[in-house]
């Protein structure tokens, strides 16, 4: 029960980041593309940890803010266009999935199942980005293109609050 849970919170993140992206051309890719990553990071997490957690506490924090700040800015300079915003599945779903690898590392030394933990983490990171991803493109009727100004400036603050 406890890999389940473990897999199920560390997947909740992709919704934080996925609503606010209703322009994804390719929901079911960006999903499976989400899903897989939170299954490979955690399972790098578990079997090379002790050899990249050195690496990833120190570096990590500033990729992601990196990687958040970069799609921030580019939602943000293209928002004014009629044209969609195109921003690769692959970047997207290494930004969402990228902690994970490091969250897998302390649940190893906590001796959460491995198996159980990787698949639920991948479900559920499926499940979250995919629904999140809908609603997105629901939400888009409503607030128009003023969705992707509040994405970016959205996305530009997790990504100082990162490097805090």
């Amino acid at each position: 029960m406890q890999g389940i849970l473990a897999g199920i919170l560390t997947s909740v993140d992709v919704i934080g980041l996925y609503v606010l992206l209703p322009n994804v051309r390719y929901r079911l890719l960006l999903s499976l593309w989400t899903a897989a990553l939170h299954m490979v990071f955690p399972l790098l997490g578990f079997e090379l940890g002790s050899y990249l957690v050195r690496f990833l506490l120190e570096w990590g924090q500033w990729i992601s803010s990196i990687l958040l700040f970069c799609i921030g800015m580019h939602l943000l300079l293209f928002s004014h266009r009629d044209e969609k915003v195109i921003i690769s599945p692959i970047l997207l779903a290494v930004t969402a999935s990228l902690d994970t690898f490091s969250v897998s590392v302390s649940f190893g030394m906590l001796n959460v199942e491995k198996t159980i933990f990787i698949l639920s983490a991948g479900v559920s990171a499926l499940i979250c980005a995919y629904g999140s991803l809908v609603i997105a493109r629901r939400s888009q009727v409503f607030f128009g293109n003023k969705i992707q100004l509040i994405a970016g400036v959205i996305f530009i603050i997790m990504s100082i609050l990162a490097i805090q």
